[in-house]
């Protein structure tokens, strides 16, 4: 999917260069050889950056990515990469459920799109590596700023954090070397292909920025979609010229969109 300028309409956000290799070799990025700030890779669909380590590094990397990029109005923003756990097996994969950042105390709730490809956890970020594994949730160095940036940019069910767990009690964080963490993140190429395939829907339309929906109503509002592009060949509903006071009442609004579509058998 690419935007009508040419630009990506999803952009991937890794915080080390061994976190992003696997997934610029999956999506066959190419190196954009002008940005000298940040590492970064394209083929004119997807964009993956590589931040560094951390709150401020993330932060900014998102910002700049962001900054230069002439998308349309609603992207797609993913940040992948490791995490810890203190039992969860090495290689495991979650969607960020909850996001809470240790030093401000601040919580993000990112939307989640209806079908999860796994299972989804709370993450804590917190601003030096985390050896300890106090709380049941993954620990990791980067969600909240992302979440904080992306949110600048686009719309919340359209920010996603994917999570591989690289490290336990079993095994700390000072046993992670680059290849193993390789080798992690060429595992879940499958499932953060699944997860861009859920969003890509809701990224075709422009949903009003006032009206807020439940988990639950979110994932009627993709399952409306899904048969609306069923029954019209893959088109959408146009969002634009109708006004609702509430979200109950662009989802009763879709239904009805729906049940007028002819069904041919």
């Amino acid at each position: 999917m690419t935007t009508r300028s040419g630009d990506p309409a999803i952009f991937l956000f890794c915080a080390l260069p061994c976190e992003a290799k696997p997934l610029v070799a999956h999506f066959r990025l190419k190196k954009n050889l002008a940005s000298q700030i940040f590492a970064q890779y394209s083929n004119g669909e997807v964009s993956l950056t590589v931040t560094g380590v951390g709150k401020t590094a993330m932060a900014a990397g998102v910002g700049y990515t962001m900054a230069l990029s002439t998308t349309r109005t609603h992207p797609i923003l993913v940040n992948v990469g490791v995490a810890g756990h203190r039992q969860h097996d090495l290689g495991e994969i979650f969607t960020a459920e909850k996001i809470t950042d240790a030093d401000s105390g601040r919580n993000h709730y990112p939307p989640l799109v209806a079908r999860q490809p796994g299972a989804t956890a709370a993450i804590t970020t917190v601003s030096s590596p985390h050896l300890e594994y106090r709380e049941d949730c993954l620990y990791d160095m980067e969600a909240s700023a992302f979440y904080e940036s992306a949110a600048r940019f686009t719309t919340g069910e359209l920010i996603q954090c994917l999570k591989v767990i690289s490290d336990n009690a079993a095994s700390p964080a000072a046993n992670i070397r680059a290849k193993q963490v390789s080798k992690l993140l060429a595992g879940s190429s499958a499932a953060l292909q699944a997860l861009l395939g859920e969003m890509t829907p809701l990224d075709e339309i422009q949903l009003p920025r006032d009206l807020h929906f439940t988990s639950s109503q979110r994932n009627i509002l993709h399952k409306q979609l899904s048969r609306y592009q069923v029954l019209s060949n893959g088109d959408l509903p146009d969002f634009g010229n109708t006004h609702w006071r509430a979200s109950k009442e662009l989802l009763q609004w879709l239904e009805e969109e729906v049940d007028k579509i002819p069904v041919v058998l």
